[in-house]
């Protein structure tokens, strides 16, 4: 019984030890301090109800066994060559000498050594002033505008004139691609004024001029200015109202909409691809000078090539589109991309069919054209059924040639300008008809 009260005694005088408060005021605020044995922590609070952690340091009086070894490396290594075993005749004291004089050599040579290689790297590691010279401006305004993205459509609009059903007018096809490429340099480089930031991070675009630094933000923007400016006004003053008015929307579209959308969700390939979709309507409207199923069908064609287009070229950038901060499909949605890629390898067959249905081409162009539409759903399945670098690379190879063959096809296969006039249905001349039958 004493054994037992006894116990009791020194439990109870122990446990305010071990879970103590002590209380003390510090800065007038009233401070509890917590300590726990078990847990090696001490906790603070106060009147906040804030908590901060600490760690406490062990005091451990025995040794570990890593603490030598954990001080041997704070400690600098060197290690000690040794010597082979010295003929008879050579005194210790010969040997010794000739060592520590190869020791002192080598460190010579090594501090030698050394000492030019860090100066060169800190030299190299300075910001220096990239001059830009006249004869450079050309190239780097020609990369600022991606030029060969501006081509592509300046082209697309050429193939919407060249497939509206009126006369061929070369005076108002020259303003209308003139005005299209500008305005195609003033999106393109506004668009690489807002993302210089995220274009360093990837490999694909970090050699831009905005990032390297061989064109100053503020002549990007005043490029990009006179390219707008004049574009717009070309198209509506020169061309019409309505192609001057998608020109300017255009521009607002892939600047203001598809440029932030990239950092903020995977609909920005459906805006990208609505942007690439209007420069063949816009060619059509320059030539007719209204809105027709014509132009929108080769809108959808521009609008379902760019799938298989872009998210085969996407999946093989997914390391540098998630390094930028960049959010697209083949990053986020893997499945969505190649499942997306090959739903419009199949939707170019049927808009392919719709054509001669809307009295655009003749029968003979879905027919010519399905082996080419065949090839890139093969292609966009394999894709989608591999899910690997070489079966994307194989699609966007492919919408590289078939996007031009397609449009060439089309041409060819166009119904005339006299079997609309035999029919009455060019648009623009069923009033003059009216006019001539009212007349007497």
């Amino acid at each position: 019984g004493l054994f037992v009260w006894r116990l009791r005694n020194t439990g109870i005088r122990q446990t305010p030890y071990r879970f103590a408060h002590l209380y003390h005021i510090a800065n007038d605020r009233l401070i509890t301090f917590q300590y726990f044995n078990f847990l090696k922590r001490m906790y603070v609070t106060q009147y906040n109800k804030d908590l901060s952690q600490r760690a406490k340091p062990k005091s451990d009086s025995i040794v570990s066994p890593f603490y030598e070894l954990q001080q041997l490396d704070r400690e600098k290594k060197v290690v000690h060559k040794i010597s082979p075993i010295s003929p008879v005749h050579q005194s210790w004291s010969e040997t010794s000498s000739r060592n520590e004089l190869r020791e002192m050599k080598s460190a010579a040579e090594t501090e030698d050594s050394v000492i030019p290689v860090g100066a060169e790297s800190k030299e190299d590691r300075q910001w220096k002033e990239m001059k830009l010279r006249l004869d450079d401006l050309p190239g780097v305004l020609a990369r600022l505008s991606k030029i060969k993205l501006t081509a592509l459509v300046v082209s697309t609009a050429s193939a919407g004139f060249a497939m509206a059903p009126v006369p061929f007018e070369f005076t108002c096809f020259l303003l209308a691609s003139l005005g299209t490429g500008l305005a195609s340099c003033a999106a393109n480089s506004i668009n690489q004024f807002f993302e210089v930031p995220f274009d360093s991070n990837m490999n694909r675009t970090k050699n831009r001029p905005l990032v390297r630094g061989q064109i100053s933000p503020l002549l990007a923007v005043c490029f990009a200015a006179c390219c707008g400016v004049p574009g717009i006004a070309l198209l509506t003053l020169g061309v019409n109202p309505l192609t001057g008015a998608l020109g300017a929307f255009n521009i607002f579209l892939y600047t203001c909409c598809y440029t932030p959308l990239k950092r903020m969700s995977i609909a920005n390939t459906w805006v990208g691809a609505v942007v690439g979709a209007i420069p063949p309507i816009m060619g059509w409207t320059a030539a007719t000078g209204s809105l027709d199923a014509g132009a929108l069908l080769l809108g959808g064609i521009l609008y379902s090539w760019q799938f298989p287009h872009f998210n085969a070229l996407s999946w093989g950038l997914r390391e540098d589109y998630s390094r930028g901060g960049y959010c697209m499909m083949s990053v986020t949605h893997p499945e969505l991309c190649r499942r997306v890629a090959l739903r419009h390898c199949l939707a170019l067959i049927g808009l392919s069919t719709v054509a001669p249905v809307l009295d655009i081409t003749t029968w003979t162009f879905p027919i010519i054209s399905l082996p080419i539409n065949l090839y890139i759903s093969y292609l966009g399945f394999r894709f989608y059924r591999d899910a690997d670098r070489s079966s994307s690379r194989k699609l966007f190879f492919c919408s590289l040639w078939h996007l031009p063959m397609l449009l060439l096809v089309m041409f060819t296969c166009k119904k005339s300008v006299l079997e609309k006039e035999d029919k009455g249905d060019l648009p623009g001349r069923s009033c003059e008809r009216a006019m001539e039958i009212r007349l007497p």
